[in-house]
């Protein structure tokens, strides 16, 4: 039995040499062919390919390590009333490219805030707003300065919301703010500049005393 089992091996292990050598092969059995004729056939357009001089694989090197220039981005301004219109446009046209720009007319809904103020002082205000964060009461910058020193706990479209927001606000210890009206309903024209890259940025930061002191910011904020 013993010598039947070795009798095997010595078989199999002639059999596996015989195939790796490719002796097998006419019999349709042997190893995939790595010769190079049959590598050249497996390359994707070998004809293609080309050696780079030094000085090409130094300019690729380089623009491989340049820092690549930021997107494209949208940009407005605004409301602009008629008149601000009027010479904003004049600007625009002698500045910047057709079509780079547009002003619409638009129109921004009343801003409504659940507001604590006026404070004595803004000491007092400063203050109030340590105690609100005790208590985990958000607050944000006020957008109308005549109704500084004050607190602003959140702005929204409707005085609905506002009463609403102030009811969930008493329920966490806050009892002296008030729904007050922001800023009021705002017609005019929204100037947009839709896709500002590096080439036109510099031109865009000329226009700035157009503007009239109403700052660029990203579109939709």
């Amino acid at each position: 039995m013993l010598r039947f089992i070795v009798l095997l091996l010595l078989l199999a292990n002639g059999l596996y040499f015989a195939w790796t050598e490719g002796w097998l092969r006419e019999l349709g059995a042997g190893p995939a062919v790595q010769t190079e004729p049959q590598r050249m056939t497996q390359q994707l357009k070998p004809e293609a390919l080309r050696i780079l001089s030094p000085e090409e694989a130094r300019r690729v090197e380089a623009l491989a390590a340049a820092p690549k220039a930021p997107p494209p981005e949208c940009l407005e301004a605004g409301l602009f009333d008629n008149k601000q219109s009027a010479a904003l446009r004049e600007t625009l046209e002698q500045r910047l490219p057709a079509g780079s720009w547009t002003l619409q007319a638009s129109v921004q809904p009343p801003r409504w805030i659940a507001y604590m103020g006026k404070f004595a002082n803004a000491d007092a205000a400063a203050k109030k707003k340590a105690e609100l964060k005790g208590r985990g009461v958000a607050f944000e910058p006020l957008r109308n300065a005549a109704l500084e020193p004050g607190i602003s706990l959140g702005g929204y479209e409707t005085q609905a919301k506002a009463e609403q927001a102030l009811k969930e606000l008493t329920q966490k210890g806050v009892r002296t703010a008030k729904v007050v009206q922001e800023k009021p309903e705002q017609r005019g024209d929204l100037l947009r500049l839709g896709a500002v890259d590096e080439k036109l940025r510099p031109v865009v930061d000329g226009i700035n005393e157009a503007l009239g002191g109403k700052a660029l910011r990203a579109c939709g904020k």
